[in-house]
């Protein structure tokens, strides 16, 4: 089959890029290259077809991927802290860019899997969340995947299978500032032998989910037969932000202590994902916990 990956050269999207070379799939990328790099998908370049093309251009976009088979729509600004101070940036791309994909996909009879994210769901009490919670997101990027989610409920009744992933904490080799922040915050000041600074007390819950575990649900939710639907991407377990400091801190074995500083606006207290609804409808769950992940993340990072 053919696929277009947009933000295909990012975190997320590369490791897409790569599942998808690895299961003999033809791969069309599409970057603009405002935070994607061609290095992440050195290893497999010759395989793939690259454009360098922004998604909120509707009419290249449209003959670039009117003929593949599915889109993997990843491309998105991501930085909550961010978010606050380009408000307007972050709609343009995250919404508008997110509804020429699903006009496309309309006009075209194209399946699409979007990245959603666990900020819709903002400051929740209840945990474990499940995917009928309330929605109400507590910073403008939260704000802008709502719109996306509302925007595929639109498209959907219009005939248009759409399924939305929720993904939690994201982490793996090759992140950035933009994903799980805090980890590769942590990881260069242990790097520099410094101490992790923790924003807040450190009692901040994180469901931490490995970046190649995200690539394997955007492939499952393609290939199900589910045409509409949100899902939770997590692994269900929890990791306080002081646990995560204490376990990088002994990883890099360094007899050192996190420092503390002002909690962060825009920084949600509790995320831990109900992951039952993927796994009985995409037939998807994490292979890498946590620690694993991290062992591993160190490794190349060193």
């Amino acid at each position: 089959m053919k696929f277009a990956v947009t933000g295909g050269a990012g975190f997320v999207g590369s490791n897409i890029v790569k599942l998808l070379v690895k299961e003999n799939h033809d791969v069309l990328v599409i970057d603009n290259m405002h935070t994607g790099k061609k290095e992440n998908l050195q290893e497999i370049f010759d395989k793939i077809e690259f454009c360098e093309l922004d998604i909120r251009n509707i009419l290249e976009l449209e003959n670039k991927i009117k003929d593949v088979d599915g889109i993997f729509h990843e491309a998105a600004l991501t930085i909550v802290q961010e978010s606050f101070l380009m408000e307007e940036e972050y709609y343009d791309v995250n919404v508008k860019g997110t509804e020429n994909i699903f006009k496309i996909a309309k006009k075209y009879g194209i399946k699409v899997v979007f990245a959603s994210s666990s900020s819709v769901y903002g400051n929740t009490e209840k945990i474990p969340i499940i995917e009928n919670n309330e929605r109400n997101p507590i910073n403008p990027y939260g704000k802008t995947k709502l719109e996306d989610e509302f925007l595929a409920e639109k498209y959907s009744k219009k005939g248009v299978s759409i399924i939305g992933l929720r993904y939690f904490n994201i982490f793996g080799k090759g992140q950035t500032g933009s994903y799980a922040g805090v980890i590769t915050k942590f990881v260069n000041q242990l790097k520099e032998k410094k101490s992790p600074i923790i924003f807040g007390d450190g009692s901040q819950i994180r469901d931490f989910i490995f970046v190649e575990d995200i690539a394997q649900s955007n492939l499952s939710a393609m290939l199900s037969k589910i045409n509409f639907g949100f899902f939770n991407i997590g692994t269900g377990k929890t990791t306080t932000i002081l646990q995560l400091a204490k376990f990088l801190i002994k990883l890099y074995n360094l007899e050192i202590s996190p420092e503390f500083s002002d909690p962060l606006d825009g920084d949600v207290q509790k995320s831990q994902a109900n992951i039952k609804k993927t796994q009985q409808l995409l037939n998807w769950t994490y292979k890498i916990d946590i620690e694993e992940g991290l062992e591993k993340m160190i490794k190349l990072k060193k």
